[in-house]
């Protein structure tokens, strides 16, 4: 359950509590799972996909393809990102890292933004260019492609599929499950293009790849930041955090309360709580643990117990 001792101030009797437990059933409560294969199966068919997309698109004057194409090698760089990340997220504490690497999890996911949108910029301007100087695409062989691309992405997706609770394998999931989507309006188009001859819908097909791109990376870029700021996970009401701690029998205030994210999957919490009717004891302490970790998927909290609400601190907390 963790560790459990106490001290003595001069505004009263503290204790701590420090939690280190694994819960099940609730995001950010337990280690992330391995994805290693996932993660190598993925790349290896996306990096082909990618390499067959691109010729293709070239070849047949396709800027949809071309997109597409884009859109998957940005996400073979996002899967080796939070690859690597999920990695250094597993090694252990160690000199001044005394969190280890868990954090790498939230950079991935930052730099995974950043990548989708220098290739919707890029993507953009082709498609531009397309626009006035049109070109005649191949639909068959677009509808061909991309159906390949419908088929290797929704598999790359199922594989991340049980993943869903780290931010971090949720990004690499929908990255692909998008994918799926793009490619299968792009055989739509193909199609289109094939009975109709309306050259115009593979770059308007092109501009439509960008907008669900450009929506996913806002969400995607959106949480990460968040995130990154320390701000606490969105799954996680802080108010009803100090509630549920101010109800706890015995504490009377509840102060420097603060939650933040270690990684993309884990959550951890300090607070000060004021009982100065009742001296709080170990297993107190590791029962408060242990409801923050069933209740809210807090698996790292750290609680101070105080006799003395004037020991609450001075500023904002």
């Amino acid at each position: 359950m963790g560790l459990a001792h106490s001290h003595d101030y001069s505004h009263g009797q503290a204790g701590h509590a420090h939690s280190h437990g694994h819960g099940h059933g609730h995001p950010h409560a337990h280690a992330p799972k391995d994805f290693g294969a996932a993660f190598a199966i993925g790349v290896a068919l996306n990096t082909v996909f990618v390499v067959v997309e691109a010729a293709a698109g070239w070849l047949y004057d396709s800027m949809a393809l071309i997109a597409d194409a884009g859109h998957n090698l940005s996400d073979v760089l996002a899967l080796l990102l939070a690859w690597a990340a999920a990695e250094a997220a597993k090694r252990p504490p160690q000199g001044r890292f005394t969190y280890g690497f868990k954090s790498s999890t939230i950079l991935a996911a930052i730099a995974n933004a950043l990548l989708l949108a220098i290739a919707i910029g890029a993507i953009l301007i082709e498609t531009a260019h397309r626009l006035f100087e049109p070109s005649e695409p191949q639909g068959m062989v677009m509808a061909i492609v991309a159906g390949i691309g419908v088929a290797i992405n929704t598999l790359t997706a199922l594989l991340f599929m049980r993943g869903q609770e780290d931010l971090n394998i949720k990004g690499a999931y929908l990255h692909m499950a998008a994918d799926a989507l793009v490619s299968l309006g792009v055989v739509i188009a193909g199609l289109a293009i094939l009975f109709t001859g309306f050259w115009w819908i593979d770059p308007l097909t092109s501009l439509a790849i960008l907008a669900v791109i450009a929506w996913g990376t806002w969400g995607l870029a959106r949480d990460s930041v968040k995130l990154g700021l320390n701000a606490a996970p969105a799954n996680i009401d802080v108010d009803e955090v100090r509630a549920h701690l101010r109800a706890l029998d015995g504490v009377e205030a509840v102060h420097d309360l603060h939650v933040w994210p270690m990684s993309t999957t884990e959550t951890a919490l300090t607070a000060h709580l004021v009982m100065p009717r009742q001296q709080g004891s170990d297993s107190f302490l590791r029962e408060a643990a242990r409801s923050l970790r069933d209740r809210f998927g807090i698996g790292h909290s750290t609680i101070q117990i105080e006799r003395d609400e004037s020991a609450a601190c001075e500023h904002p907390c």
